[in-house]
């Protein structure tokens, strides 16, 4: 998995267009079409926070868990200058542990799509039914095989901005159905006469819908619903991210406490 080392110092520089206001505002129309009213959320792979804080001024408790302590000591500021009462927790997602249960996970910006085993996101959903409260539920995006395979395929993509610019390698393959990033960073130092250059390499699988559906149910979730992202549509042949609903079903998957 990768953790974002260089790239958390200027990662809420290039996510600055994310819409991360109008994301949190579909997960809480997913809580409504499900009717679920939870109180205490965890969210795996939070990052800098972002979503974390978001969900946070919803008035809901948060809890944000991530392998990355770089992005949590960011997260960590923002949280104290702003004065939320967020929990961090720098800890693996396929082996982290809470003081208690929650009433529902969520997981956001393909974190899941890391997990290039079956064998690990199998982990990651037994341990999210160990600490789910009964009926609660997991909601997580993942992107799509057409999205590797199409959009991103092996194209470069660029960005420059004031005082950091980018370049994006892609390389998809069909057989394995590893994506791998290469990224190249530039940041002007502080007396803004020259960059410093470092890169970043990541890799994310594609997973079918039906794969992930065996997944959870082994490990003791139910899908109620997967959707085209950001709608109640199910997914068509050329969605890049979609949205899963998983609900505990009290059957405990796996040795995980």
């Amino acid at each position: 998995m990768g953790t974002y080392g260089h790239f958390a110092r200027v990662y809420d520089r290039f996510m600055e267009e994310v819409p991360y206001e109008e994301w949190g505002n579909y997960i809480e129309r997913l809580f409504l079409q499900n009717q679920l009213q939870p109180k205490i959320i965890a969210e795996l792979g939070c990052g800098t926070g972002n979503m974390t804080e978001i969900m946070s001024q919803k008035g809901y408790e948060m809890i944000g868990i991530d392998l990355s302590e770089d992005m949590l000591m960011i997260a960590k500021e923002k949280a104290l200058q702003k004065k939320m009462d967020i929990l961090y927790l720098a800890q693996d997602i396929r082996d982290f542990e809470l003081y208690g249960t929650v009433d529902c996970f969520i997981s956001i910006c393909d974190t899941m799509n890391y997990l290039l085993e079956e064998e690990e996101l199998k982990q990651v959903f037994q341990l999210v039914n160990t600490y789910l409260n009964p009926g609660g539920f997991f909601i997580f995006d993942m992107n799509t095989e057409y999205k590797y395979h199409q959009t991103l395929a092996s194209n470069t993509f660029t960005d420059v901005q004031e005082q950091t610019a980018y370049i994006w390698e892609n390389n998809y393959d069909l057989e394995s159905q590893i994506n791998e990033y290469i990224v190249n960073f530039f940041v002007q130092d502080e007396e803004g006469t020259s960059y410093t250059r470092f890169e970043e390499v990541h890799y994310q699988r594609a997973y079918q819908i039906e794969t992930i559906t065996k997944l959870l149910s082994d490990a003791g979730l139910e899908v109620v619903e997967v959707y085209d992202a950001f709608t109640f549509q199910p997914p068509a042949i050329d969605s890049e991210r979609i949205y899963f609903i998983a609900k505990e079903t009290r059957k405990k998957g796996g040795n995980n406490q």
